[in-house]
Protein backbone atom coordinates (compact mmCIF):
# COMPACT_ATOMS: atom_id res chain seq x y z
CA UNK A 1 0.00 0.00 0.00
CA UNK A 2 1.09 3.22 -0.72
CA UNK A 3 0.45 7.13 0.49
CA UNK A 4 -1.23 7.73 -2.52
CA UNK A 5 -4.25 5.00 -2.28
CA UNK A 6 -5.97 6.94 0.68
CA UNK A 7 -5.67 10.03 -1.74
CA UNK A 8 -7.30 8.65 -3.88
CA UNK A 9 -9.79 6.63 -2.03
CA UNK A 10 -10.70 10.36 -0.10
CA UNK A 11 -10.42 12.11 -3.91
CA UNK A 12 -12.84 9.71 -5.23
CA UNK A 13 -15.46 10.03 -2.46
CA UNK A 14 -15.50 14.01 -2.68
CA UNK A 15 -15.77 13.41 -6.33
CA UNK A 16 -18.82 10.98 -5.92
CA UNK A 17 -20.71 12.68 -3.17
CA UNK A 18 -20.03 16.42 -5.51
CA UNK A 19 -21.40 14.33 -8.64
CA UNK A 20 -23.94 13.29 -6.16
CA UNK A 21 -25.62 16.60 -5.67
CA UNK A 22 -25.87 17.26 -9.28
CA UNK A 23 -28.11 14.54 -10.13
CA UNK A 24 -31.19 15.13 -11.74
CA UNK A 25 -33.95 14.75 -9.08
CA UNK A 26 -36.28 11.91 -9.27
CA UNK A 27 -39.94 13.14 -7.71
CA UNK A 28 -43.12 10.82 -6.77
CA UNK A 29 -45.20 14.07 -8.15
CA UNK A 30 -47.80 13.76 -11.05
CA UNK A 31 -45.55 12.46 -13.73
CA UNK A 32 -42.72 11.00 -12.39
CA UNK A 33 -41.46 7.46 -12.79
CA UNK A 34 -42.07 6.53 -9.32
CA UNK A 35 -45.72 6.21 -7.27
CA UNK A 36 -46.42 8.60 -5.33
CA UNK A 37 -46.07 8.47 -1.24
CA UNK A 38 -48.19 8.70 1.33
CA UNK A 39 -49.83 12.26 2.06
CA UNK A 40 -50.03 12.94 5.70
CA UNK A 41 -53.18 14.34 7.05
CA UNK A 42 -55.09 13.51 3.53
CA UNK A 43 -58.37 12.02 3.06
CA UNK A 44 -58.28 8.15 2.11
CA UNK A 45 -60.54 7.52 -1.02
CA UNK A 46 -63.85 5.93 0.11
CA UNK A 47 -63.64 2.48 0.06
CA UNK A 48 -66.85 2.25 -2.10
CA UNK A 49 -65.18 3.62 -5.00
CA UNK A 50 -61.87 2.10 -4.35
CA UNK A 51 -63.58 -1.23 -5.22
CA UNK A 52 -65.81 -0.58 -7.58
CA UNK A 53 -62.97 0.73 -9.68
CA UNK A 54 -61.69 -2.55 -8.61
CA UNK A 55 -64.61 -4.68 -9.64
CA UNK A 56 -64.23 -3.26 -13.56
CA UNK A 57 -60.44 -4.47 -13.40
CA UNK A 58 -61.54 -7.64 -12.12
CA UNK A 59 -59.72 -7.73 -9.16
CA UNK A 60 -62.58 -9.36 -6.85
CA UNK A 61 -60.70 -10.48 -3.97
CA UNK A 62 -59.41 -6.79 -3.76
CA UNK A 63 -62.85 -4.98 -4.64
CA UNK A 64 -64.02 -7.40 -1.35
CA UNK A 65 -61.67 -6.01 0.71
CA UNK A 66 -62.43 -2.24 0.04
CA UNK A 67 -66.27 -2.95 0.62
CA UNK A 68 -64.98 -4.50 4.04
CA UNK A 69 -63.09 -1.28 4.63
CA UNK A 70 -66.11 0.59 3.50
CA UNK A 71 -68.41 -1.30 5.81
CA UNK A 72 -66.12 -0.73 8.83
CA UNK A 73 -66.06 2.95 7.77
CA UNK A 74 -69.36 3.79 6.71
CA UNK A 75 -71.47 0.73 8.71
CA UNK A 76 -73.27 -1.88 6.45
CA UNK A 77 -75.33 0.66 3.77
CA UNK A 78 -77.28 -1.19 1.31
CA UNK A 79 -74.62 0.11 -0.80
CA UNK A 80 -72.36 -1.60 0.51
CA UNK A 81 -74.66 -5.02 0.95
CA UNK A 82 -74.85 -4.92 -3.05
CA UNK A 83 -70.94 -4.30 -4.03
CA UNK A 84 -69.77 -7.31 -1.06
CA UNK A 85 -72.99 -9.88 -2.66
CA UNK A 86 -71.63 -9.09 -6.60
CA UNK A 87 -67.71 -8.91 -5.04
CA UNK A 88 -69.00 -12.48 -3.59
CA UNK A 89 -70.82 -13.23 -6.88
CA UNK A 90 -67.28 -12.69 -8.85
CA UNK A 91 -65.46 -14.76 -6.90
CA UNK A 92 -67.71 -17.53 -6.97
CA UNK A 93 -68.98 -17.41 -4.04
CA UNK A 94 -72.58 -17.80 -4.84
CA UNK A 95 -74.11 -18.86 -1.22
CA UNK A 96 -72.73 -15.29 0.39
CA UNK A 97 -73.64 -13.60 -2.54
CA UNK A 98 -76.99 -14.74 -2.35
CA UNK A 99 -77.36 -13.99 1.40
CA UNK A 100 -76.19 -10.65 0.98
CA UNK A 101 -78.26 -9.85 -2.50
CA UNK A 102 -81.47 -11.11 -1.13
CA UNK A 103 -81.14 -8.67 1.97
CA UNK A 104 -80.22 -5.99 -0.50
CA UNK A 105 -83.49 -6.75 -2.40
CA UNK A 106 -85.33 -6.85 0.65
CA UNK A 107 -84.30 -4.03 2.56
CA UNK A 108 -84.68 -1.45 -1.27
CA UNK A 109 -86.81 -3.61 -3.37
CA UNK A 110 -86.25 -0.60 -6.49
CA UNK A 111 -82.75 -1.53 -7.29
CA UNK A 112 -82.67 -3.34 -10.25
CA UNK A 113 -78.83 -3.78 -10.27
CA UNK A 114 -79.54 -6.03 -7.10
CA UNK A 115 -82.49 -7.75 -8.86
CA UNK A 116 -80.08 -8.24 -11.90
CA UNK A 117 -77.31 -9.73 -9.36
CA UNK A 118 -79.50 -12.12 -7.45
CA UNK A 119 -80.82 -13.47 -10.85
CA UNK A 120 -77.18 -14.09 -11.94
CA UNK A 121 -76.97 -15.73 -9.24
CA UNK A 122 -79.85 -18.16 -9.50
CA UNK A 123 -78.73 -18.71 -13.14
CA UNK A 124 -75.64 -19.77 -11.69
CA UNK A 125 -77.33 -21.97 -9.43
CA UNK A 126 -79.66 -23.62 -12.05
CA UNK A 127 -82.38 -22.15 -10.41
CA UNK A 128 -83.91 -21.13 -13.96
CA UNK A 129 -87.59 -20.30 -12.92
CA UNK A 130 -86.91 -18.37 -10.28
CA UNK A 131 -84.24 -16.50 -11.59
CA UNK A 132 -86.48 -15.39 -14.43
CA UNK A 133 -88.67 -14.23 -12.05
CA UNK A 134 -86.21 -12.37 -10.40
CA UNK A 135 -84.69 -10.93 -14.25
CA UNK A 136 -88.61 -10.11 -14.93
CA UNK A 137 -88.48 -7.67 -11.77
CA UNK A 138 -85.12 -6.19 -12.72
CA UNK A 139 -86.70 -5.73 -16.11
CA UNK A 140 -89.46 -3.98 -14.84
CA UNK A 141 -87.47 -1.93 -12.47
CA UNK A 142 -85.31 -0.75 -15.44
CA UNK A 143 -88.08 0.31 -17.61
CA UNK A 144 -86.74 -2.44 -20.05
CA UNK A 145 -83.46 0.12 -20.93
CA UNK A 146 -80.60 -2.35 -20.19
CA UNK A 147 -79.66 -4.56 -22.77
CA UNK A 148 -78.16 -6.69 -19.95
CA UNK A 149 -80.96 -7.07 -18.06
CA UNK A 150 -82.96 -8.05 -20.85
CA UNK A 151 -80.52 -10.76 -22.20
CA UNK A 152 -80.30 -12.09 -19.42
CA UNK A 153 -84.42 -12.17 -18.92
CA UNK A 154 -83.71 -14.00 -22.14
CA UNK A 155 -81.69 -16.48 -21.29
CA UNK A 156 -83.25 -17.09 -17.86
CA UNK A 157 -86.58 -17.82 -20.07
CA UNK A 158 -85.17 -20.44 -22.67
CA UNK A 159 -83.08 -22.25 -19.85
CA UNK A 160 -86.44 -22.46 -17.49
CA UNK A 161 -88.66 -23.88 -20.50
CA UNK A 162 -85.67 -25.97 -21.89
CA UNK A 163 -82.82 -26.67 -19.15
CA UNK A 164 -80.43 -28.30 -21.70
CA UNK A 165 -80.77 -24.86 -23.71
CA UNK A 166 -77.32 -24.00 -25.12
CA UNK A 167 -75.59 -26.02 -22.80
CA UNK A 168 -72.06 -25.85 -24.55
CA UNK A 169 -72.40 -22.53 -26.43
CA UNK A 170 -73.86 -19.75 -24.05
CA UNK A 171 -72.73 -19.85 -20.64
CA UNK A 172 -72.08 -16.27 -20.02
CA UNK A 173 -74.23 -14.15 -17.87
CA UNK A 174 -74.23 -10.38 -17.37
CA UNK A 175 -73.40 -9.25 -14.16
CA UNK A 176 -74.74 -5.13 -13.24
CA UNK A 177 -73.35 -2.78 -10.76
CA UNK A 178 -74.77 0.65 -9.49
CA UNK A 179 -73.39 2.99 -11.84
CA UNK A 180 -72.20 3.08 -15.45
CA UNK A 181 -70.22 -0.23 -15.60
CA UNK A 182 -71.43 -3.86 -16.76
CA UNK A 183 -69.51 -6.91 -15.34
CA UNK A 184 -69.56 -10.28 -16.97
CA UNK A 185 -69.43 -13.59 -15.19
CA UNK A 186 -68.30 -16.45 -17.32
CA UNK A 187 -68.78 -19.65 -16.04
CA UNK A 188 -65.64 -21.67 -16.64
CA UNK A 189 -65.90 -25.19 -18.46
Amino acid sequence: MTAKTPFIALTAALVALVLSGCAPKLDRTDGGPYAPGVKRGGEAVDGLVVGHRLMAAGEYELALSAFTRAAAEQGMTNDIRLALGTANLGLGRLGQAETLLRKAVKEEPTIPEAWNNLGVVLMEKREYAEAAQVFRRAYALDNGESDSVRDNLRKALAKSENPDYADETEQDYKLVRRGSSDFLIRRIP
